[in-house]
């Protein structure tokens, strides 16, 4: 296989991409959950800034995805899998269960070397962010988990540091009945997945409790990964008015190896080898998290309810990086992270009348978030730890915020959108090494970020909105970890230098219900950040970053969604961003109208589904019989580099594609038991693809491969106790 051949003309992808939507576009289109023609789109409901509201009149754009498009999309492992088919959500899985997944909202998070940044991860009311806004996706239980919303564009902000954008998810509750339920899948490259689930409720008392396994050889060599996790939610309706829900969530992953990156040219050769010195150096990593919560609601009357909430847990992170000799030898490095951090909030809302009788929904709150995690690193050889510790500090992050929302309706036709975030946030470093020089330190962010909107309810069918707010996102720990630009002046101390970036948000938009069982949505955007944090150097696991002085991002997307009848319905979501450094006076400033890395120009998401016996009205259970579902997937390229590099020397460009992912399931009922069996197969055309890009990679050890055409089978039992 030759390079040129994996850096195809993108015309090529982009007719078979023009040529399967045309196809599955014969077909009327379905939304973003599973519903029905007897389901009243305008009445979801879902978190419109700090507020509920209903779906239709946030003047903004909120998606949700349900429990049946969760399930539907396979073992359930990864959350790109159902966010791929959010406007404006680039999900890569990098097939890399040592970095999680890559996720990025209108481009934040883009940067990110691992886990997630500039995006808020919140679960069942509690952070999955910590205060500097550095999260993990692989914490969320998509087993038991019964929504996702995720909220873009400025009403965002009011969440404070890092919110690009806003993931929620929400675990099920218990029934009415005790229920088991059972899940079995296996797959290629050696994939296993398993799941029991309780479920029951005891008077005022509901439990769910979950406890799943993963598995994978892996595609790569060096990509062998063991997890196993347990989320269990207990909800008290201690009386009529007041609910209390604890969480308790236990992530355990023995090891999860670590393929890195590939060259162009080790691509072209050979997909599913290791990158340079993942052999001789045994990357891996090793997790273990620990998070109990709880979140108490008290309603006072109709008009004023309470709302607040505590949490607390631990991390252990050990990472064995790979050597950053050049060619790669057997001696590399080790960081370890022990991680403790905790925090509470309290908000309050309410409903009153003001002026001429004029209707307010309100809300004021404040969250306190800290965490604390102890950092050690040193040498090792051939991945085993050798010699004394080269790195021991103590890191710290704290946050101290208040927030306040209205949504004043202005008659019958207006609805403004108020709203305000005060955020304090705090980075501190404690060298505790006796040698060397002192890399102790510390660096204090304040921000205010507003938000105002308009919402026309133009007709009873049709919205049109305008809303704009500013944000803001400090470096996370790790960001500060390290500093330099290359190798020379690479050193491992806390850097108190890095800026937070501030971003002006402008988005546009309109959503109309042609029919009850139809809806679209469209929004334009624009988005301009100054001293925006950037990856300068990525090296054997260790990157540093800076602030560029100024990006702008232009964006338009489309939702649309139709059930045509009980049996058919479709949905098609699409992107097209344009993101861009722009001149400034900042010392690292990369050439003025280059494209920011990691972000594709124009991506599709379409898929068509049919059921045999028709699809089950939202909230119920799946009715018995036969359902298929086609998924057409296509990302246009994108750069791995600022400098927006295609030499030989120095090829940055990952081409795009177009994949077609099909999925089969068929219930039964034997006896009182409900049983599903599944089968899918994933780029059922085999197309060379990459999945993900690791920004600014020194050796040009860009790119993570997509998967080959690969097959997943599963059975699922649901069993009355």
């Amino acid at each position: 296989m030759k390079t040129t051949q994996i850096y195809r003309n993108l015309n090529r992808h982009h007719s078979l991409t023009i040529g399967m939507y045309l196809c599955l576009s014969v077909y009327p289109c379905s939304g973003l959950h599973a519903q029905t023609a007897t389901t009243d789109l305008k009445e979801i409901v879902v978190q419109s800034g700090r507020l509920e509201q209903k779906q239709f009149d946030v003047p903004g754009s909120v998606y949700a995805i349900d429990a049946e498009t969760i399930r539907n999309s396979g073992p359930q492992v990864n959350i790109s899998d159902v966010l791929n088919r959010v406007p404006g959500v680039v999900a890569l899985n990098r097939n890399n269960y040592a970095q999680d997944v890559q996720i990025s909202i209108r481009g934040f998070g883009a940067r990110s070397a691992f886990g997630i940044r500039g995006i808020r991860l919140i679960t069942d009311g509690i952070p999955g962010s910590m205060p500097d806004g550095q999260g993990q996706t692989s914490t969320v239980s998509m087993t038991s988990t019964d929504r996702v919303e995720v909220l873009t564009g400025p009403l965002a902000q009011l969440y404070g540091n890092a919110s690009g954008g806003v993931i929620q998810t929400f675990t099920r509750e218990a029934g009415d009945k005790p229920e088991a339920q059972m899940q079995m899948y296996a797959g290629s490259f050696g994939m296993t997945r398993t799941d029991w689930q309780v479920s029951q409720r005891s008077g005022n008392v509901g439990l769910v409790a979950d406890y799943s396994t993963f598995a994978i050889e892996g595609y790569r060599a060096n990509s062998d990964t063991r997890r196993q996790q347990l989320n269990s939610v207990i909800t008290v309706d201690a009386k009529p008015d007041t609910r209390i829900k604890f969480i308790v969530n236990i992530f355990d992953m023995p090891y999860a190896k670590d393929a890195l990156g590939l060259t162009a040219t080790q691509l072209a050769a050979d997909p599913s080898k290791a990158g340079n010195g993942a052999i001789l150096g045994h990357t891996r990593k090793t997790v273990t998290q620990q998070q109990t919560g709880a979140v108490i609601e008290h309603t006072v009357n109709s008009d004023l309810k309470f709302q607040g909430r505590i949490y607390g847990g631990n991390r252990s992170n050990l990472q064995y990086q790979a050597s950053s000799a050049v060619p790669a030898t057997a001696v590399g490095t080790w960081t370890g992270l022990e991680r403790q951090f905790e925090g509470a909030g309290l908000q309050v809302s309410g409903r009153t009348q003001v002026f001429d009788a004029q209707k307010m929904n309100w809300i004021i709150g404040a969250d306190f978030d800290h965490a604390k995690e102890q950092r050690k690193a040193g040498a090792t050889n051939a991945g085993e730890k050798t010699g004394a510790s080269t790195r021991n500090e103590l890191n710290e992050a704290r946050n101290q915020d208040y927030f306040a929302q209205a949504n004043w309706s202005l008659g019958e036709r207006y609805t403004l959108t108020t709203g305000a975030r005060q955020s304090n946030v705090t980075l501190k470093s404690r060298d505790d090494m006796t040698t060397g020089v002192d890399g102790s330190g510390s660096v204090n962010y304040s921000a205010t970020s507003p938000v105002l909107g308009l919402t026309w309810h133009a007709q009873d069918n049709l919205n049109v909105y305008v809303n704009q707010g500013k944000g803001f996102e400090t470096p996370t720990m790790s960001e500060v970890a390290y500093s330099g630009t290359n190798l020379s002046s690479f050193t491992e101390k806390f850097n108190p230098t890095l800026l937070a970036s501030r971003s002006k948000h402008l988005e546009i938009g309109t959503k109309w219900l042609p029919t009850r069982s139809s809806r679209i949505d469209a929004a334009w955007f624009r988005i301009d950040t100054e001293n925006e944090i950037v990856s300068t150097y990525s090296n054997a696991g260790k990157t540093t970053y800076t602030n560029a002085a100024q990006t702008k991002r232009d964006g338009f997307e489309l939702a649309f969604r139709n059930q045509y009848n009980a049996h058919w319905r479709n949905q098609v979501s699409a992107t097209f961003m344009h993101a861009t450094y722009e001149s400034g006076t900042a010392s690292y400033s990369p050439t003025n109208g280059n494209n920011l890395p990691a972000i594709p120009k124009r991506q599709l998401f379409t898929s068509l589904q049919w059921s045999e016996k028709g699809f089950a009205t939202a909230g119920q259970k799946p009715t018995l019989g036969l359902e298929a579902g086609l998924d057409l997937i296509s990302r246009s390229s994108m750069w791995a580099n600022d400098a927006n590099t295609a030499t030989a020397s120095d090829y940055a460009l990952a081409s795009g594609y177009a994949q077609l992912n099909a999925r089969i399931r068929q219930r039964y009922q034997v006896g009182s038991a409900r049983v599903e069996t599944f089968v899918g197969v994933d780029n059922l055309t085999n197309k060379d693809t990459i999945s993900s890009v690791i920004v600014n990679q020194s050796k040009q050890q860009y790119f993570e491969p997509g998967l080959p055409r690969s097959w997943i089978v599963g059975v699922t039992s649901q069993i009355p106790l």
